[in-house]
């Protein structure tokens, strides 16, 4: 039973893991950083897995050391989803 337990936590982990690999990177600029909000305002491009066609908005970061990562007119390449029902950056660099 302790096996199986294991094995499902295991299978749980790598479906989360493969989940947010496949989310699409999207082009985008930053507008404006709100570090204690922990807010990031985004011009970008469409984001296929929420359905969004290109548009300016704000956005919660999920973790907020990505926003010393970037600075307001920075383009940049950043990741996207729903969590807890709130439109989150999961990833952001400095575009190439």
């Amino acid at each position: 039973m302790k096996k199986l337990i294991t094995a499902l936590g295991a299978t749980l982990l790598a479906a989360a893991a493969f989940a947010q690999a496949a989310l699409p990177s999207v082009e985008g600029e930053v507008r404006k950083i709100d570090a204690d909000a922990k807010k990031i305002t985004l011009k970008h491009g469409d984001i296929p897995n929420l359905e969004m066609t290109g548009m300016t908005m704000v956005f919660r970061v999920k973790d907020p050391a990505l926003l010393t990562q970037v600075k307001p007119g920075d383009k940049v390449q950043f990741t996207a989803d729903k969590v807890d029902g709130a439109l989150t950056v999961l990833s952001i660099a400095p575009a190439n």
